[in-house]
């Protein structure tokens, strides 16, 4: 088995594989670190020895079986986003790296909360100007993620607000962080 799913794997190039800790054949642990592909391990195995030996080989999570399907869904969403930002072959800047894994990891409770999320928001924004759009491709969120965690610091004083106005359709919204 473990041979058919290397195969596949070389055939296939995924981005993430799923794989328990105990495959039927073999150790699955070990199959993470032989290819060169994220993973994540999902195995019902809780000692502490096993789950630093699965990070070590490269597993990006470890989920303790037996979990909520939206806790995977969480999961999955969550390294989308990773990969929104580090999946390409250009170069990344140490605010994005950053980003990225801060999003991978989330919080103990499978979701990345709203002070959290808003911070990766406020930290897209950076120090110039930016439309929703922009900030959400920064970000690694949809856009309308990205308008809705802009708005609240309004109120706090953290972001600027104003219209920018083109030929046809609505206004633009560009959001810029307030001089403190």
């Amino acid at each position: 088995m473990r041979r058919r799913a290397r195969s596949a794997v070389l055939a296939e190039l995924p981005d993430l594989l799923l794989v328990d800790a105990y495959l039927p054949d073999g150790d699955g642990i070990a199959f993470v670190q032989s290819v060169s592909v994220d993973a994540f391990v999902l195995s019902a195995a809780t000692e502490a020895a096993t789950v630093r030996r699965a990070l070590r080989a490269g597993a990006l999570t470890y989920l303790m079986k037996p979990f909520e399907a939206q806790t995977l869904a969480d999961r999955l969403a969550r390294y989308q986003r990773y990969r929104n930002l580090v999946g390409g072959d250009g170069t990344l800047r140490q605010e994005d790296l950053d980003r990225a894994l801060a999003i991978l990891g989330g919080d103990p409770g499978g979701s990345v909360s709203r002070s959290a999320t808003e911070q990766v928001i406020l930290t897209a924004l950076g120090t110039a100007e930016a439309s929703s759009t922009e900030i959400a491709e920064r970000a690694g969120v949809s856009r309308a993620t990205a308008q809705r965690r802009t708005c609240p610091p309004w109120p706090r004083g953290l972001v600027d607000v104003r219209l920018r106005y083109g030929t046809t359709g609505r206004p633009e919204h560009l959001y810029s962080p307030r001089e403190r």
